[in-house]
């Protein structure tokens, strides 16, 4: 094939891709999409590029996304750099004041301000902020022995509608704010779960390292129930990491997000495939 021919036909590919999203563009207009992003793509400029550009292409197309990250990775990293040693009570770590000033460096600043960076370097117009900021995410001790953890009590929803409202990215660090000025170490998925159901949200994305949830014969199962959730837990198919992956997705549909889908993020525009094809990514859950 000469090569003219092969940029017409990569050409035509394109267009026809484009046209069978209609369908999707059309169905999310005006949609919020809250996304998970996890610190293990975070150390990848490629990934996060590639991750960049979906979230601001979904804006173009009329979605109201909602950005909540982690950073475990680079706040292991930076505790190691500075010598501060973990404890930890039933494999959770203790957050202590030490840490706690750690973590928020971490995620506030330097997690928070590089997925910024990469989204409005696609062109995008993204703000950091934390939960502390306007109150946003007002949080109780999630276990007095773990020290400065978490668990989120209110979410200031307006607050994000205002971003959205004004053409605004939020980029949202899992740093929540406690009732007598306490800082607060919030798990990102459940930071995130907490905002998508506040939000009402249209669909969670929550962006892990594997391909979504599987059967017992390790097959990606794509739709799925909150029973059969329930079932595959206690059968023990679903078991260990996705255990508090599964856990966030039903907290979330309870709280009146429409549908979660646990999906691969490191997959090239894992969140279009999702949100703009057939067949989808991961494993979809809801009611």
């Amino acid at each position: 094939m000469k090569k003219q021919d092969m940029m017409n036909t990569d050409w035509i590919a394109t267009a026809s891709t484009l046209s069978k999203a209609l369908p999707y563009l059309q169905r999310y207009d005006g949609a919020t999409v809250v996304i998970k992003f996890g610190g293990n793509a975070m150390g990848n400029a490629a990934e996060m590029d590639s991750f960049a550009r979906d979230i601001v292409l979904m804006q173009q197309v009329g979605i109201n996304p909602v950005v909540v990250h982690g950073g475990g990775p680079m706040i292991n990293d930076m505790l190691s750099r500075l010598n501060i040693e973990s404890s930890f009570v039933n494999g959770k770590r203790v957050t202590d004041e030490a840490t706690i000033e750690v973590v928020e460096m971490v995620l506030s600043g330097r997690v928070n301000k590089r997925i910024v960076s990469a989204i409005n370097g696609q062109g995008g117009r993204a703000v950091g902020v934390s939960g502390k900021d306007a109150n946003l995410m007002v949080c109780d001790p999630a276990d007095e022995a773990l020290g400065f953890v978490g668990e989120p009590a209110e979410i200031s929803s307006d607050v994000i509608r205002q971003f959205h409202e004004s053409g605004i990215i939020p980029v949202i660090a899992p740093i929540g704010a406690g009732r007598d000025g306490e800082t607060f170490n919030v798990n990102g998925d459940t930071a995130a779960g907490a905002i998508a159901a506040a939000l009402k949200a249209d669909r969670f994305l929550l962006l892990t390292d594997v391909e979504g949830v599987k059967n017992a014969d390790g097959e990606v199962l794509t739709e799925m129930t909150p029973q059969q959730i329930i079932e595959l837990t206690e059968e023990g198919v679903i078991a260990g990491g996705m255990i508090p992956k599964t856990e966030t997705a039903l907290a979330a549909l309870n709280g009146g997000v429409r549908a979660v889908v646990i999906l691969d993020g490191r997959a090239p525009n894992a969140c279009l495939l999702e949100l703009f094809t057939d067949h989808g990514a991961g494993s979809l859950i809801r009611s």
